[in-house]
């Protein structure tokens, strides 16, 4: 026999009850229901079994597969287990009740008027319930769930469902859900007292939600009778949503201590006068609410309280977390009483031009090593330094901004200590912003992208009395890197790389020696300085070049002027991690005269002494960052002089073929000074006016009589420029 069912009813009450309910039982096998009792021994039902109700004694159990029954108590060591099974409790029965029992629920829906599922220690209070359910749905019509202290029950893809009370009650029990949703018609959880067992209640969400649907998430509450402590756990994903914005509501003298990890909230943390409210923020949670008296906060590993409005917590412990005031163009005030711990992060805003600014107070004691993160802005502050960021009462702590130094407007400031206690940004050795260090290499890379596209004729043409006075086309492509220091005003690097191209003919006068010819290119110049700002110039330019060769005398004169269209754009990295960025367009004029002569020496060797004398002129130009920097840079003018020498060595090598092996050294000196920059209407000047010394190599050969082709190589040094390396490569075709 698969089970025994048990009457208490004498023999003659039990034919009486039958012959009550035989009208009945004609009307359907469901029509009435019995309790029956499995005492020691394991009952299978499936949908075939009866609508009854289950009573399981003296470590019994009960299989139900795919049946439908009412209420079922489990007590004394018994166990359930539920696969594909509908319960229903009625009256005031619970759907699954369990008094130091067992149960495995399934794939299944309980239900009832009063409680789903309930579990429940023995009067010993030695024993408590345990409970696995997955798949399920559990609903009460005043709470889904309740599991009282030595309890335990355990949620996996479930879902639990409250009516007119909390989805979960739970008096000092031990619930963990995984992947699951706990709704109340009231509140989502409500954590209460045990009276016969003093011990904490205990919650972990793992992947889970819990929604009050007209109260609280979660709520801690002595009913004003004995002491109320909760552990909760919000972990990986889970939520906590409060109709009335609160998270975790701790009232009438109750602890409740909130730990949140991997998971991102929004809403309150509430204590009233009598209770208490910690709360732990770790590996990348957050919190954005209000605290309202909350004892301990910590903030560890990457995890950030987001304030909503001014803030006070009595004791704040920072580990490698961040408290972020607001977000921009919100300002708050933070009040700690403690603050310890290493390596905090405080994100604060502010607008130095109205003065606004948030701030940290410590009334107490300040220990550890934390940083402030504060906005980086284009605008100018009128009163940086007019207001403490940090005040603290005492301590050690120490405070550093992130990345070093916050850049406002034209410049960057660093934090300070000042007097015991006060930390405000330093006015008195800010330095250049990476803003302004952007704005002043632009217009100060110009004249360097023009001679990097000049060179000289040499290197533009290769050696052109190896075509005899011939019409012909060149293309010629190249590279630069310059290296600017600081004491030009602004220190970058610029590295250019260009392609240009021409062709000419010989002029009907002079014995052909004179030779006229346009030239056209592009050249793009990246400019790199600190913090990863950095520049873009793309150039574009037309230009008319004419030469004059005597091949007696050996002398020649170059004359060449260009135009130019600047296309700059400034790519900006602020202090805060932000970028900002900007462009304009300029335009540019420059010429070059060249004259040097070619002396032929013995063996074939020569000698070619040369001077040239360079001039450009930069358009001014106007633009403003998209972070409020606004600049302003008037004309840039350059004028450069070289005095140099080139020897090398024509070999012959028969069919026309000639290769010419040259060595170069030259003197430059710039000669134009201050070229004027404003950024915020404060100016600055940058100089590259200075001497510099240039050696160079290079190669040209003729092939087949027509074809002629030459690379170059340069390195420069002076005080406030250096040209690491310098090369272009060229062919020319003659007709």
């Amino acid at each position: 026999m698969a089970g025994t069912r048990l009457f208490t009813l004498s023999p003659l009450s039990q034919i009486l009850r039958l012959l009550s309910i035989a009208p009945l039982m004609l009307l359907g096998e469901h029509a009435v229901s019995a309790t029956r009792t499995i005492n020691a021994t394991t009952l299978d039902i499936d949908g075939s079994a009866a609508y009854d109700s289950y009573r399981l004694i003296n470590a019994a159990t009960l299989n139900a597969n795919g049946a439908r029954t009412q209420d079922i108590r489990v007590s004394s060591g018994s166990n359930l287990n539920l696969t594909g099974s509908q319960v229903q409790g009625t009256g005031n029965n619970n759907g699954v009740h369990l008094d130091a029992g067992t149960a495995t629920i399934t794939g299944s829906a309980i239900s009832a008027d009063r409680v789903g599922l309930a579990l429940s220690h023995d009067a010993a209070n030695t024993r408590g319930s345990v409970v696995q359910v997955s798949g399920s749905t559990i609903t009460g019509g005043q709470s889904g769930a309740s599991v009282n202290a030595m309890s335990t029950l355990t949620l996996t893809g479930s879902t639990v469902t409250g009516g007119s009370a909390a989805g979960l009650r739970l008096f000092n029990g031990t619930v963990n859900a995984n992947d699951s949703t706990i709704v109340g018609g009231k509140n989502g959880v409500q954590i209460n007292f045990d009276p016969a067992i003093n011990a904490p209640g205990t919650l972990n969400l793992n992947g889970s939600h819990v929604i009050g649907r007209n109260g609280s998430a979660i709520i801690v509450d002595t009913l004003n009778a004995g002491t109320v402590s909760a552990d909760i756990a919000v972990l990986n994903g889970s939520t906590l949503t409060g109709s009335n914005g609160v998270l975790m509501e701790v009232v009438s003298g109750a602890e409740g201590n909130l730990r949140v990890g991997n998971s991102h909230l929004v809403g309150d943390i509430v204590a009233d006068g009598s209770s208490t409210a910690n709360v732990t923020l770790e590996n990348f949670a957050t919190l954005t609410g209000r605290l309202e008296n909350v004892q301990n906060l910590a903030v560890n590993s990457d995890a950030r309280w987001i304030m909503v409005g001014d803030g006070s917590v009595e004791n704040l412990a920072m580990n490698g977390g961040g408290v972020q005031f607001g977000n921009p163009g919100e300002f708050f005030k933070l009040s700690v009483g403690t603050l310890s711990g290493e390596g905090g992060t405080f994100y604060m805003h502010h607008d130095f031009t109205t003065g606004q600014i948030d701030t940290l107070t410590v009334t107490g004691n300040a220990s550890g090593n934390h940083v402030i993160a504060l906005d980086s802005s284009g605008t100018e502050p009128r009163a940086p330094a007019s207001t403490a960021v940090v005040h603290i009462g005492s301590g050690d702590a120490t405070f550093k901004l992130a990345g070093g130094a916050v850049d406002l407007g034209a410049f960057s400031y660093d934090l300070i200590k000042q007097g015991e206690n006060d930390w405000y940004l330093n006015t008195a050795t800010k330095t250049i912003s990476p803003g302004t260090q952007s704005v002043m290499a632009l217009f100060n890379a110009a004249p360097t992208v023009w001679y990097g596209e000049l060179s000289t004729l040499r290197s533009r043409m290769g050696e052109v009395r190896m075509d005899n006075g011939k019409a012909g086309g060149w293309i010629r492509a190249y590279g630069n890197k310059f290296d600017v220091s600081a004491g030009s005003g602004v220190a970058y690097q610029q590295t250019q790389q260009g392609l240009s191209f021409g062709a000419d003919a010989p002029l009907p006068m002079g014995d052909g020696q004179w030779l006229v010819g346009l030239l056209g290119g592009y050249s793009k110049s990246d400019l790199n300085m600190t913090r990863g700002t950095s520049g873009t110039v793309d150039s574009y330019y037309l230009g008319a070049y004419t030469t004059w060769l005597d091949e007696p005398s050996g002398y020649y004169f170059d004359g060449v002027l260009k135009f130019n269209r600047f296309q700059n754009e400034s790519d900006v990295r602020l202090s805060d991690g932000t970028k900002a960025k900007g462009d304009y367009n300029n335009n540019g004029v420059g010429a070059s005269l060249e004259f040097g002569r070619h002396i032929k020496l013995a063996d074939d060797y020569f000698v070619e002494p040369f001077t040239q004398l360079s001039g450009v002129v930069v358009q001014g130009a106007s633009y403003d960052l998209d972070n409020g920097l606004s600049a302003q840079g008037d004309r840039a003018r350059s004028l450069l002089g070289k005095v140099g020498a080139t020897t090398g060595r024509n070999f012959n090598l028969g069919e026309g073929k000639v290769v010419q092996p040259y060595l170069r050294a030259a003197y430059v000196h710039e000669f134009a000074e201050n070229n004027d920059v404003e950024v915020n209407n404060n100016p600055f000047k940058s100089d590259l006016s200075g001497s510099r010394g240039e050696l160079g190599a290079g190669i040209a050969m003729t092939l087949r009589g027509k074809v002629s082709v030459h690379a170059d190589f340069d390195y420069s040094n002076g005080n406030k420029i250096e040209q690491p390396w310098g090369f272009n490569l060229g062919a020319r075709y003659s007709w």
